[in-house]
């Protein structure tokens, strides 16, 4: 789920700014230039020429949005999968962990520096359980625009008190081994119960194998 990347953040800059984000809960380092899944974020103004600017481009890659997130102390996060994958650099825990719940397998999360590149499309949580609260730099990798043969553009909707945790933990898992098998392209949210895209016809019937049953298929 979690591997080392070749690419390093400087420890001092990071030092710099951890005071930071001690009240927010997000910080959003970027903001979008086109389409929010697919074109390269930039950089706020507000954070050109700081500490955040040279942390930020240690990740040389043309890649989505950036946040900082920061999860308390004594939590975790409801098991889910996304969508796109994602960088994640550490810059603060004692008692922080990533957890692959597929594999049963806890990541640690060290201030080292490094940035590692996560495989999203598999459940997954988080949890803090030192003295100091967890505070990540996650970067969306880019959705890829593919190229398909048979399109047929589809909007799956839901319904229902659960519904964000059901599509978390069954269609992101499902979308994102799509985009990355490359039978869908042109992803977007069209409201908080709804999302479009195109998908290859004949992949239709694999997608509802999956489905919830407080979710449709409109075409």
């Amino acid at each position: 789920m979690l591997k080392k990347t070749l690419h390093t953040a400087p420890l001092d800059k990071i030092s710099q700014v951890t005071h930071q984000f001690d009240e927010a809960k997000k910080y959003d380092l970027t903001e979008p230039t086109g389409d929010f899944f697919y074109d390269p974020w930039k950089l706020k103004k507000e954070f050109e020429g700081t500490d955040w600017e040279d942390i930020w481009r240690s990740l040389p890659i043309d890649s989505g949005q950036a946040r900082v997130i920061v999860l308390e102390s004594g939590t975790c996060y409801f098991q889910h999968a996304d969508i796109d994958d994602r960088f994640h650099l550490n810059l603060r825990g004692d008692e922080a962990y990533l957890i692959d719940l597929e594999n049963e397998i806890m990541h640690k999360c060290n201030l080292d520096g490094i940035w590692y590149e996560m495989d999203a499309g598999r459940l997954h949580s988080a949890a803090s359980f030192g003295k100091h609260n967890r505070a990540q730099l996650v970067v969306r990798k880019l959705l890829t625009k593919n190229k398909l043969t048979n399109p047929i553009e589809i909007l799956v909707s839901g319904s229902g008190e659960t519904l964000r945790y059901d599509f978390d933990n069954t269609l992101s898992i499902w979308l994102n081994k799509a985009n990355k098998s490359k039978i869908i392209t042109d992803f977007t949210f069209v409201s908080p119960s709804s999302v479009q895209f195109k998908i290859e016809e004949q992949y239709i019937n694999y997608l509802k194998l999956v489905l919830p049953n407080n979710f449709k298929i409109t075409t």
